[in-house]
C-alpha cells in the first residue's frame, strides 16, 4: 500500500515538474520574442483574460490567428503577411499557373490598392480593367485600412459567382464593374515569328515555376525559325519567381550581375550571367503593370546595355518576399530583402523609367510602343 502511495506522489511530482519546465520554456521563448518578460507576460494576459472573460465562447485558434495576424500587421508593409489556412493554401496558385477569381494582381502603393495588370484574356480584363486603376470597395465594403491579403481574399471566390467593384481611374473617374469569376490558367510564355521580319516576339505574362523552362523552349523554337531580333514583351506581367527571371535573363544579359539581394544585415547574394555574349539586338517592352520579377530582368537589360526598352515607367517593386511554414497549414510571407539592379539602383517605389518612352494610343488600332520595338529592332538588323 505504501509503495503504490509512493509511486503515486511520484508520479503527481513528475507530472508538476514537467508542467513547470513548460510553463517556463513558453515564457522564456515569449520573453525573447517581445524582448522583455513585461511584454511576454501582457500578450499572455490579454490572451488568457479574452479567452476566459469574453461574453461569448471564443476559439483559441482563432485567436492566436488574430494575435499572429496583427504582428504582422503591426510592420506597416503590404507585402508582409500572416497566412492562414485558407491563405496559405493559396499562395502557390500564382507561381503554380492556375488560381481562381478574375484574373486581376494587385499592388499597394502608399495606401492605395492598385492594379498592377489584368491578365489578358481573364474575367478582369475582359471587363475593362487597366493597370492603374485604384480599387476603392469590393462588394460594397470599403478597402480603406485592409492588407493587402484581404483584399485579394474578397476578390477571389467560386467559378461562376459574381464580384463587384468599386474602382477609380487614373483620371481620378469612378465606375462600378461587375464581374464573374473564373478558374484562372496562365500560360507563362507565348511567342512566334513577327510576320515578314527575322524578329522573334517572345511574351512572358507571369515568372511561375514553369517559365525558365518554357522561354528557352520557345527562345530556341525561334531561333531554328530564323531569328536574327528578340523583342521581349513584359507589359502586364507582375513579376513571379525570383529564380525563374534570372534563368530569362541568363538568355539576353552577358556575363556579370543580374540582380543584387540584400538582407537587412548587409549580406549580398548575388545572381549572375555566364553569357559570353550579347546574341541578338533586343528590344523590350514595359509599362505600368511590369513589376518586381519583371523590371528585374528590365533593369539587367537596360543597365548592362543589352537592349533598349520601350514603353512607360514600370510600378516600381523593388522587395522580395520569402515564404515560412510555421504549422502543417499555416504560413508567414515576409519581405526579408531587397533587390538591385547591375548599377546598383533600388528601384522600389520609383520603378524603371524606359529608354524610348511610348504612350499606348488607346484610340488607335495599333500597338504603337511594339511598333516603336520592332522598328528599332528593324534598324539594327539595317546595319
Amino acid at each position: 500500500m505504501l509503495k503504490k502511495r509512493f509511486n503515486f506522489l511520484t508520479l503527481l511530482l513528475a507530472c508538476a515538474c514537467t508542467a513547470v519546465i513548460t510553463l517556463a520554456v513558453i515564457m522564456a521563448l515569449v520573453q525573447k520574442a517581445a524582448g522583455s518578460s513585461a511584454g511576454g507576460m501582457v500578450f499572455l494576459k490579454t490572451l488568457v483574460t479574452v479567452r476566459d472573460n469574453y461574453v461569448e465562447p471564443v476559439d483559441s485558434e482563432k485567436l492566436f490567428d488574430g494575435a499572429t495576424s496583427g504582428m504582422v500587421k503591426a510592420l506597416g508593409d503590404p507585402y508582409s503577411a500572416y497566412l492562414d489556412k485558407k491563405s496559405f493554401s493559396e499562395i502557390t496558385d500564382l507561381t503554380d499557373g492556375v488560381f481562381g477569381g478574375i484574373g486581376v494582381v494587385l499592388g499597394k502603393k502608399d495606401d492605395d490598392f492598385v492594379v498592377v495588370a489584368p491578365m489578358k484574356g481573364t474575367p478582369g480584363d475582359e471587363a475593362g480593367i487597366k493597370a492603374g486603376d485604384k480599387i476603392l470597395a469590393v462588394d460594397g465594403t470599403n478597402v480603406d485600412g485592409m492588407q493587402l491579403e484581404d483584399v485579394v481574399a474578397k476578390i477571389r471566390g467560386k467559378q461562376g459567382t459574381e464580384v463587384e467593384l468599386l474602382l477609380e481611374s487614373a483620371d481620378g473617374a469612378e465606375r462600378t464593374v461587375r464581374v464573374i469569376r473564373g478558374d484562372i490558367k496562365v500560360e507563362s510564355v507565348g511567342g512566334q515569328m513577327l510576320p515578314g521580319t527575322k524578329i522573334g516576339y517572345i511574351r512572358i505574362s507571369v515568372f511561375n515555376e514553369q517559365t525558365g523552362a518554357d522561354f528557352a523552349k520557345k527562345y530556341i523554337e525561334l531561333e531554328k525559325e530564323g531569328m536574327q531580333a528578340l523583342l521581349l514583351d513584359l507589359r502586364h506581367n507582375p513579376g513571379g519567381i525570383l529564380g525563374e527571371c534570372v534563368k530569362v535573363a541568363q538568355y539576353i544579359v552577358p556575363k556579370g550581375t543580374v540582380v543584387s539581394i540584400k538582407d537587412r544585415s548587409g549580406n549580398t547574394f548575388v545572381e549572375e550571367s555566364n553569357l559570353e555574349k550579347v546574341k541578338y539586338p533586343l528590344a523590350v517592352l514595359v509599362d505600368h503593370g511590369s513589376a518586381s520579377a519583371a523590371e528585374i530582368v528590365a533593369g539587367a537589360v537596360q543597365d548592362t546595355g543589352a537592349g533598349k526598352l520601350f514603353g512607360v515607367q514600370t510600378f516600381g517593386k523593388g522587395s522580395v518576399q520569402s515564404v515560412y511554414k510555421l504549422s502543417e497549414n499555416t504560413g508567414l510571407k515576409l519581405t526579408t530583402a531587397k533587390y538591385y539592379t547591375p548599377s546598383g539602383r533600388s528601384i522600389h517605389g520609383t520603378g524603371i523609367k524606359p529608354d524610348v518612352e511610348v504612350e499606348l494610343d488607346l484610340q488607335s488600332m495599333k500597338d504603337t510602343q511594339l511598333e516603336a520595338a520592332e522598328n528599332y529592332l528593324k534598324e539594327q538588323l539595317a546595319k
